[in-house]
């Protein structure tokens, strides 16, 4: 974990220096992309073919959405992956964030050991479970125990534990369970030691968002174009990749996860760029269960946090491309 941290720190300070030396952010003859590194979030490795312009794109894979938000809001990125949950927490401390685009949705489940003891969600009621705090992860377990009579505070003891070490954890019984992204719920299953307990995603309210794009409200006054350029080369990289599911799996496979096992993850993955009306209710619902969960204090202005009016322009692009 720490490596992953000094790694981050150098790239956050060189990113910086490298604004300051220029003495702009984006500077036209390069964009600075933040995602992960997972199959769910691969778009912006994509957007050098797509975008139109001729500026050259650089993407930097983090591995958790404060630190690509940290680096946005200081001009070291142009755009960059988001979870629901972290836009709608930085947007109700009033950080100028904007969600674009959605980048996913689905892509979580709720894992236990294969022969172990628990069969239902109450089973869990005095048991360790595994999670990341401050992810959109967390707001979905704390759902889960919360619908079947548990209390995430008094009835479990819930135990931060890097997605990373989550499975290894799980296998030596460190812990019970653990609610985590693909692909680690998938791997458990095919190591043969985990075993899917709950897909936890609730259609009558939150549904399954998960992720989009963010950018900063500076960026949309100054320079609205490069922003539609952006998204417009999002939507075509996701429906390549939605059109062409092999090559999709293929190229996350590179990132280090086995092609057989990305392919099993599949079904529990959704790669996304749309954002209409319906995505924004479901959004506001999440911020709802956040702030009686505690998480946040107050609500954001979702109509400051989200701007439709890019992905809108590229559905209309789309409609009259023969």
């Amino acid at each position: 974990m720490r490596s992953r941290e000094k790694a981050f720190n150098w790239l956050f300070w060189s990113l910086a220096m490298g604004v300051v030396l220029t003495g702009q952010t984006g500077a036209a003859e390069d964009i600075r992309v933040g995602t992960w590194k997972t199959a769910q979030t691969i778009q912006p490795f994509l957007y050098q073919d797509f975008f139109s312009g001729g500026a050259a794109i650089s993407v930097f894979p983090f591995t958790n959405p404060a630190d690509q938000k940290t680096a946005l809001l200081a001009g070291s990125l142009d755009i960059c992956g988001t979870t629901l949950a972290h836009a709608i927490h930085s947007a109700s401390m009033g950080q100028p964030v904007v969600v674009v685009a959605a980048l996913c949705n689905k892509c979580s489940a709720l894992v236990v050991k294969k022969d172990g003891p628990i069969q239902q969600i109450k089973d869990l009621k005095g048991k360790r479970i595994g999670y990341v705090p401050g992810t959109m992860h967390e707001i979905l377990l704390r759902e889960t125990l919360k619908q079947n009579g548990l209390s995430a505070d008094k009835d479990v003891q819930l135990m931060r534990v890097d997605f990373f070490d989550m499975g290894t954890a799980l296998a030596n019984g460190d812990i019970d369970a653990f609610l985590s992204g693909e692909p680690f719920p998938t791997i458990a299953v095919h190591n043969d030691y985990g075993r899917i307990l709950s897909y936890p995603y609730y259609d009558e309210s939150v549904g399954t968002i998960n992720a989009g794009m963010l950018v900063t409200r500076e960026m949309i006054e100054k320079d609205p174009e490069r922003v539609y350029r952006l998204v417009a080369a999002h939507a075509q990289a996701t429906e390549y990749l939605r059109a062409n599911p092999d090559k999709w799996l293929q190229r996350a496979a590179e990132f280090g996860t086995p092609v057989e096992i990305l392919r099993e993850a599949a079904p529990n993955m959704e790669l996304a760029w749309l954002v209409d009306e319906a995505y924004v209710a479901r959004a506001k619902a999440l911020g709802t269960r956040m702030q009686a969960l505690g998480i946040i204090a107050k609500q954001p202005d979702y109509e400051k946090l989200f701007d439709l009016s890019f992905v809108k322009k590229v559905q209309e692009q789309r409609g009259k491309t023969p």
